[in-house]
């Protein structure tokens, strides 16, 4: 495989902003977090049920169906990938894991972003509460879907103009590809 000589090129930052950095490397452009903040995602059922989210984003104009997720260090630059897989869990949708499990790191658009997740699966999950958001965030929708619902589901929310977060494909590709 030849590599493009441009791929070790010195970054340059061409725009920063409080949440977002405008990248180049040579010729190519890409957007990253400021400060390489970290996301995480969050797998989470609760009684046979997918837990899921949607919230209002600004960079679809309107709302989107997720899997839960939060920022690695945002608020705290001790956090961990579990300790913060569980407080968002908590914050967003009103349940806890009893553990956290690492299943990669990804990237969902490495063609134009650096920003990389790493996935997790909840375990032990129980409610604790009602979700929705902590103060600042109350606009989030908690949606427990059972597991061969959710196809269905996720055509319905389609229909409905709802924006689709691509990590929503790790529920919905057994469906998709024909296999349990």
């Amino acid at each position: 495989m030849s590599w493009d000589p441009d791929f070790n090129a010195p970054v340059e930052t061409m725009w920063q902003g409080r949440f977002v950095s405008a990248l180049r490397r040579g010729k190519w452009e890409y957007a990253g977090r400021t400060g390489g903040i970290r996301a995480v995602v969050i797998m989470a059922e609760f009684e046979g049920r997918y837990i899921l989210v949607e919230q209002h984003r600004v960079a679809v104009g309107g709302p989107c169906l997720e899997l839960p997720a939060g920022l690695v260090g945002d608020k705290d630059e001790r956090a961990t990938i579990e300790s913060t897989a569980v407080a968002e869990l908590e914050e967003e949708t009103g349940f806890t894991a009893g553990r956290i499990q690492r299943l990669g790191d990804f990237h969902a658009s490495p063609g134009m972003l650096s920003e990389s997740f790493t996935l997790v699966k909840a375990h032990d999950v129980r409610r604790v509460g009602e979700g929705g958001g902590i103060a600042g965030e109350e606009d989030i929708l908690v949606h427990l879907v059972p597991k061969d619902e959710i196809v269905r589901f996720v055509e319905g929310k389609r229909a409905a103009g709802v924006a689709m977060d691509v990590k929503l494909l790790l529920l919905l590709a057994p469906a998709f590809l024909g296999i349990d």
